[in-house]
């Protein structure tokens, strides 16, 4: 067990108790990057090309003259062997800067019994402290490594771990990651198998925080999608027969053919193996980014895995100069590093004269090896190590630590006094503390291989995955073929173009679908994806069809018919007709009151007002044409607010045209002066008012809830009627309700002057007007309420032109009669009689 004991707090005081590891590369810098990859969990070939990836770029910014110039980096990568103690052992010795023996450029001590001199006799010396960790692989191990680091404010980034819980930034600040987070992979999930029309999935997991939370949310997000999973199993990471047992019987007993299966590589091993011995086919696999390119897998499973899909995170072309620094190797070097020793004892099944790998492979199976001669050959054997194709964690790696470089060099550029801490000081790039480049970090965005890497507020690169389909080639090797891709943007794309026999031939649903002349039935506490198909009621073929509607004899669908108030009706037709001879009676008038506008009836209730009225009636009666036709959200947006402006703008005439004869009658009343506060101005100014108000109603309503067209097929199922919907009821009443208030005004108000002394007084029939208009709009709402369809556009539109024409007949009929007709009564004398 590897202890820590901290005296005050700091890390300058904690002194390393325990057993010494020895195992690690390290190489001297003013900045010590540390590093946490799985050797011995993943294949040795993987992570040692992940570990080596990270040395290459450290190497590879050292030699820049333009980047860093001043600053020299170091790394020192221990093995976590993704396991939590072998995790926290290696990571306290990484920020402790644990005495070694050898600070060679490679500097690894492969001698654990050499405490105080190597080889050469050196004496030996501190590592440096590192002060940001790339690691770990696993979203368990990271989220462990980040509850010990958190009280020293360590940066931990990792290129591999994926759970959307380390995207909580209150429980884990310091955390950031180049790997894109599972919350954008579920979602891809989700579109992919409804992509194919797959609703019924079987859903596995290892027992682990990233399967815990991957498959908590694809239960979450298939719910909104339509997608119903036939069960779901989690199964230990050291996987014994009886779990591999308990697995398979859940995927044999049940219909579903898909499985999503979030697990690493060598679980996956062990299912395939299991799956192979069992015989069982017909399967088709969703892969989860953790094995989504494990080619490994393919040459243990044969073709268990043909067809596999899955996404994989994003791929470098490639990256110049890592192949040639990966095949650099020579039996110098390997003699050097115990990782590559053990790499180079694997790859050629042979062993080096040393003894440390025995603590991995057992004692009796190494002696049995033959010894390695120094002169083996990679061209004679193959290794994942070498495999530069798909550099996907590697690339992660890659700008993991092009991340720390720019933070550092962002650190350099700072200006005392401009700087973001306390008083503006900077901080200091060869001797900071952890929070301090973790600012930075947050803040950094860069460009890497021609493409640009930006993160978050929770420190998550923006999401970007291919789509894998696995596919056999004519060798019987696997190809991986980029089918599609997604991205955090939410857009999903598949080629058209895939051909692959077990995504034509497979269905997985739970209940297919029901033929013409049955319906769904759910089945009670079962998902929705699973239900009964049951005889249509009559007039019925299915309840998801809208538009089509079954002929007589039930044996075909055909089209439903479309209603609304046409002009090509007999209604409507009766109605435009009504409409257009309403308008051409209001200019009519207006014709009249212009010929005859020196006469003293004309002149007796203010000309002006009259011929506004006039002409707001003639609006009136030529709106009402708006509610006739096809809806559209247009038209719909039109027609309500011209309605209730036209309205409010009557009625407001109306009410100064009243208010003129009561203050007319006042002013002659002895010292009265009234009329000077009620002249043409002030009138004028009254009907703008007073329709300013339902302008600002009708603003309201369209800008909250505005009336738009409606597909109404609920009412009558063989009809679909096309409406306009008011959007919100509120609106429509308050314009309502304000013409309303507003006739209540002007009819009190025509009613108390219509037995004022004049004869030429208007006041009693507007009085008879309001009456009218309030006996057709009081009428029209019980009505309005009781109709569908095109009947309730023509009750509206037939109680627009009746009270419409009930104030043109009402108020100008009795002078157009004196004007044409009795010209006699069209005098001076006459309006001046009481």
């Amino acid at each position: 067990v590897c202890l820590t004991m901290c005296l005050s707090g700091t890390l300058d005081s904690c002194v390393f108790l325990g057993e010494r590891e020895e195992l690690s590369l390290y190489e001297d810098g003013d900045v010590v990057i540390g590093g946490l990859f799985p050797l011995h969990f993943s294949p040795v070939s993987r992570a040692l090309r992940w570990m080596h990836t990270m040395t290459f770029a450290i190497k590879e910014i050292n030699k820049r003259n333009d980047f860093l110039s001043n600053i020299t980096l170091g790394f020192h990568i221990r093995d976590s062997c993704n396991d939590i103690p072998v995790s926290l052992k290696a990571t306290l010795q990484l920020v402790n800067g644990q005495p070694e023996s050898n600070l060679s450029t490679e500097g690894v001590t492969r001698n654990s019994s050499m405490e105080t001199t190597n080889t050469l006799g050196c004496a030996a010396v501190n590592r440096r402290v590192s002060s940001v960790i790339i690691g770990d692989a696993g979203s368990g191990v990271s989220m462990a490594l980040l509850r010990s680091l958190g009280s020293f404010h360590i940066p931990l980034v990792s290129y591999f771990a994926s759970c959307s819980c380390l995207s909580n930034q209150k429980e884990f600040p310091t955390f950031m990651r180049t790997m894109p987070s599972d919350a954008f992979q579920i979602r891809a999930l989700i579109q992919l198998v409804r992509y194919f029309g797959w609703t019924w999935v079987g859903v596995i997991g290892v027992e682990s925080d990233y399967a815990r939370f991957a498959i908590q949310l694809f239960l979450q997000e298939s719910m909104h999608y339509g997608v119903c999973a036939a069960y779901t199993n989690f199964y230990p990471v050291e996987l014994n027969q009886h779990a591999l047992d308990e697995l398979l019987n859940v995927i044999q007993m049940k219909t579903s053919k898909v499985i999503v299966n979030f697990s690493g590589e060598s679980e996956m091993q062990d299912i395939l193996r299991e799956v192979q011995r069992r015989n069982m086919t017909g399967l088709q696999w969703i892969a989860s980014e953790a094995w989504a390119t494990a080619k490994s897998l393919w040459e243990k499973s044969g073709k268990l895995l043909q067809g596999t899909l899955g996404f994989a995170i994003q791929r470098a072309a490639v990256i110049p100069g890592l192949h040639q620094h990966l095949t650099s190797l020579s039996p110098l070097s390997i003699h050097k590093t115990a990782f590559l020793a053990e790499f180079w004892e694997e790859m050629f099944k042979c062993r080096l004269n040393d003894s440390i790998n025995t603590h991995y492979h057992g004692e009796d199976t190494y002696h049995d090896r033959k010894m390695c001669k120094g002169t083996e050959k990679f061209d004679d054997v193959y290794s994942p190590y070498f495999d530069v194709t798909q550099l996907r964690v590697s690339y992660n790696v890659y700008k993991a630590v092009y991340l720390v470089a720019h933070s550092l060099q962002d650190m350099s550029d700072c200006k005392d006094g401009k700087g973001p801490f306390q008083n503006g000081s900077c901080a200091n790039p060869k001797n900071f503390k952890p929070w301090e480049l973790l600012h930075y970090m947050k803040r950094t965005n860069f460009s890497v291989l021609g493409k640009e890497v930006n993160f978050d507020q929770n420190g998550d690169p923006i999401a970007y995955y291919d789509l894998m389909n696995w596919q056999e080639m004519s060798d019987g090797s696997l190809s991986l073929v980029k089918v599609g891709f997604y991205d955090a943007s939410l857009r999903f794309s598949v080629i058209p173009e895939v051909q692959n026999f077990a995504l034509q031939a497979l269905q997985s649903v739970c209940s297919e679908s029901c033929p013409p002349g049955f319906r769904v039935a759910r089945r009670k506490g079962e998902p929705i994806c699973c239900y009964d198909c049951i005889p249509c009621a009559e007039g019925e073929v299915s309840n998801a069809t809208e538009d089509t509607w079954p002929n007589a004899a039930r044996d075909l669908c055909i089209p439903k018919n479309v209603e609304f108030l046409s002009y090509y009706d007999a209604l409507g037709i009766l109605l435009c007709t009504t409409s257009v001879l309403g308008a051409c009676m209001s200019f009519l008038v207006v014709v009249v009151f212009f010929k005859y506008k020196d006469t003293p009836i004309v002149r007796a209730n203010n000309m002006e007002l009259s011929f506004l009225l006039l002409v707001f009636l003639a609006i009136c009666f030529l709106v009402s044409l708006l509610f006739i036709g096809e809806p559209s959200d247009w038209l719909c947006l039109i027609k309500f607010p011209a309605f209730g402006i036209s309205f409010a703008l009557c009625i407001s005439c109306l009410l100064a045209k009243t208010s003129v004869v009561l203050m007319a009658f006042r002013a002659r009343l002895p010292g009265s002066n009234v009329m000077k506060w009620f002249g043409p101005m002030q009138q004028r100014a009254s009907v703008l008012l007073g329709t300013a108000v339902q302008v600002f109603v009708c603003l309201s309503w369209l800008l909250t809830a505005p009336p738009h067209a409606n597909y109404n097929t609920n009412y009558h199922s063989s009809k679909i009627i096309i409406e306009c919907v008011t959007g919100s009821e509120v609106g429509f009443w308050c314009v309502l309700g304000y013409i309303g208030f507003l006739a209540c005004m002007c009819l009190v108000m025509a009613f108390l002057a219509r037995k004022l002394p004049d004869n030429f007084n208007d006041a009693k029939f507007i009085t008879f007007s309001m009456l009218i208009f309030f006996a057709v709009w009081i009428t029209f709402i019980p009505v309005y309420m009781s109709t569908v369809g095109k009947f309730t556009v023509a009750v509206h539109v037939f109680a627009i032109l009746a009270s419409t024409l009930g104030l043109l007949l009402c108020i100008f009929a009795p002078k157009c009669y004196i004007l044409l007709l009795r010209p006699d009564k069209n005098c001076k004398k006459k309006s001046l009689q009481k």
